[in-house]
């Protein structure tokens, strides 16, 4: 299959990588995240990620807590460094070259992002893993990702969720919602579309880099987007296709 998008910023949840289990990870998890990947990479995709840190640690769900929400957010941001750095382990077990870029200076971790370091690995065939978020507290795991794709000049963000695209209402608990094939930015925008955070979105639009939300565990799903197969996702974009 013929790629629409071949350099791709994938957003995934921390949620993601445990799976059942009662542990951070689940390794079978990581070895399906990474076989994903490495067939979008055996089809010329360059490929950056970014991976939430939910799964082990969420900076607004400390501050509730009583965490100062710097902290809490510092600490959420070291969460997915732990969820960049055991995604990277499973993409080379499979043979996949792959390298965790952080936002924070930590050498003995991994190289401090730099992007046009970046974009030369991404040329060479290199999976990236973006961890760190932004740097900064008060931003999601989302405005890193745009953030990243900016940088990179990624041709699409590939958000992967639960569900299948962008509802006009939440699916789970209204039966009447609407699924959306395409929407412009504006129209997400009037109609008060949860696509993503307010600056994440942002810097998507500003930026003229579309965003796709799609159903990770859907089969296929993630070659299938970045095919640009119809029907699969929401495509979010200047204009409609």
């Amino acid at each position: 299959m013929e790629l629409k998008y071949r350099r791709i910023l994938l957003k995934l949840s921390g949620e993601v990588l445990k799976g059942a289990s009662p542990a951070c990870h689940d390794a079978q998890v990581l070895a399906d995240v990474a076989a994903r990947v490495a067939e979008l990479t055996r089809l010329g995709a360059e490929v950056g990620l970014v991976i939430g840190g939910g799964n082990i640690f969420r900076g607004l769900a400390g501050a509730r807590a009583g965490t100062d929400r710097v902290l809490g957010d510092t600490m959420g941001m070291l969460a997915t460094v732990i969820n960049a750095l055991a995604v990277q382990n499973a993409l080379e077990r499979q043979g996949v070259p792959a390298l965790t870029m952080t936002a924070q200076p930590m050498p003995q971790v991994a190289p401090t992002f730099d992007a046009r370091r970046a974009i030369d690995l991404l040329a060479r065939g290199t999976v990236l893993l973006f961890a760190g978020g932004t740097g900064n507290p008060f931003f999601s795991t989302d405005s890193g990702a745009a953030l990243r794709a900016a940088e990179i000049g990624a041709d699409a963000l590939l958000k992967a969720t639960k569900v299948d695209g962008v509802y006009s209402a939440d699916p789970a608990k209204d039966p009447t919602a609407t699924r959306y094939d395409t929407l412009t930015y504006e129209e997400a925008l009037a109609k008060r579309l949860n696509v993503m955070d307010a600056a994440a979105f942002a810097l998507c639009r500003d930026n003229g880099i579309p965003i796709v939300v799609f159903d990770f565990h859907a089969p296929d799903a993630l070659r299938r987007v970045a095919c640009g197969e119809a029907g699969v996702g929401t495509v979010v974009a200047e204009t409609r296709p």
